[in-house]
């Protein structure tokens, strides 16, 4: 009896063993079967890289014009460029009030990507004549080298004696800083200097990604503290008109009184004639 279990017990290890086999061999078929299929999906997805590049760079040529007409436009406008960048959540987190008036004297502002796009962009800063540097451009560059590394470089800013704000620890925070409790920022114009990081340069990005296809949507920010005085002195004149109002219902309700009062007594004068 326990023999022919045994046997059975055998036979039934044997055809699970077979079984086992059996489905290894087909999900190593479907490994590679998903390998070749992937391998398919990945060459469409290069290509269509080099689609969407071609697309990229033949529109980015057909925008030149309107950046251009765009820039002298904006030339128009004084301090352009100033408030844009101080309505900016990020960017006026990175602004001191003395940061804040040197980009007064900031006239134009530039974002030019590299023909192929992939390898790079250049941001140019145009200043009109100012108390704290020479130059009249200053710009920063981002590319590849021939590793393949994101790297950048920029201009050099020639400080005007005693003016260097980079070498200034700890500026007072703007306005829109402090609104937005950053304490002691760095010089926006540290970031000149700064190559540490050159393949997620935040500023960089967000220049390029975020304000210049549409700068004005920035500018056009109302200041929050003249929003919140405007509903205060609303909210003031509403009040002031619920005085008014109060106040004259309060005659209204004295008139009332006095008439009645003025005929009862011309009631009593009848009756006593």
């Amino acid at each position: 009896m326990s023999a022919s279990s045994a046997k059975v017990s055998r036979k039934e290890n044997s055809n699970h063993d077979g079984a086992d086999d059996s489905s290894e061999k087909e999900q190593q078929e479907a490994i590679e079967h998903i390998d070749e299929v992937q391998n398919e999906i990945d060459r469409l997805n290069e290509q269509a890289s080099e689609e969407i590049l071609k697309v990229e760079q033949k529109y980015n040529k057909l925008r030149q014009p309107f950046f251009q007409k765009r820039s002298e436009l904006i030339a128009k406008i004084p301090n352009f460029w100033v408030t844009t960048f101080v309505n900016h959540p990020q960017v006026s987190a990175l602004l001191g009030e003395e940061d804040e008036e040197a980009l007064h004297y900031l006239s134009r502002v530039e974002v030019t990507e590299f023909e192929d796009i992939k390898s790079g962009y250049r941001i140019d800063f145009c200043f009109d004549e100012n108390p704290y540097f020479e130059n009249k451009s200053l710009s920063k560059e981002f590319n590849v080298n021939e590793s393949g590394d994101p790297v950048s470089k920029s201009s050099e800013i020639k400080w005007k004696a005693g003016k260097d704000l980079t070498k200034r620890v700890g500026q007072t925070p703007n306005k829109a800083g402090k609104k937005r409790q950053h304490e002691e920022p760095e010089s926006f114009f540290t970031w000149f200097t700064d190559h540490s990081d050159a393949g997620a340069d935040e500023l960089g990005e967000v220049i390029k990604d975020d304000i210049w296809p549409n700068p004005l949507q920035y500018y056009l920010v109302p200041d929050m503290e003249d929003e919140e005085g405007d509903d205060d002195e609303d909210d003031d004149e509403e009040e002031g008109l619920e005085d008014i109002d109060e106040g004259e219902e309060e005659e209204g309700e004295g008139e009332d009184d006095d008439e009645d009062g003025d005929g009862e007594d011309g009631e009593d004068d009848g009756e006593e004639d």
